[in-house]
């Protein structure tokens, strides 16, 4: 019986070209699909003009400032039912009002205006909406006008 002698292997151009051919492949097979990830998911936040809100970014600066230094916070949570609780907690909101907008950050569902009533009497800081926003992912401009201060927050839900 006669054994034959392996032939040692030898690294050729074509090893090569296959190994740079994969390589840049998968390289551009991701590009690609981050790419369209990219674009078909964009909330599409923009600003109509942007010399416009750079002309007004000092003011937004300002305004945040005074809203944070009122000290309100909110805790929001969805019911079983769809509707949205509201809880503010802070000084000088007895008399606040509070309206929002819901906006799904993947652009998939219209944006909702939402409008909030009392839960209960008193001074309670308790909020429910009047509408109930679909299952999903969703973002929470709150705005809360009290005391002729107002108040804005954006809260994911």
């Amino acid at each position: 019986m006669r054994v034959l002698a392996k032939k040692p292997f030898r690294f050729t151009g074509w090893h090569m070209t296959a190994i740079l051919f994969a390589f840049f492949g998968v390289v551009i097979a991701v590009n690609v699909l981050m790419a369209r990830l990219a674009v078909h998911t964009f909330s599409g936040v923009v600003v109509e003009n942007s010399y416009d809100a750079s002309q007004a970014f000092d003011r937004w600066l300002d305004e945040a400032a005074r809203e944070q230094a009122l000290g309100w916070h909110a805790r929001v949570a969805r019911q079983t039912d769809g509707r949205i609780a509201v809880t503010l907690a802070g000084k000088g909101l007895e008399d606040a009002v509070l309206t929002g907008e819901g906006w799904h950050p993947l652009g998939r569902l219209a944006d909702r205006n939402l409008t909030f009533h009392r839960m209960g009497k008193g001074v309670s800081g308790d909020f429910i909406s009047d509408q109930a926003l679909p299952d999903g992912r969703w973002r929470l401009r709150l705005k809360v006008q009290a005391g002729g201060h107002v108040w804005r927050a954006n809260e994911r839900l």
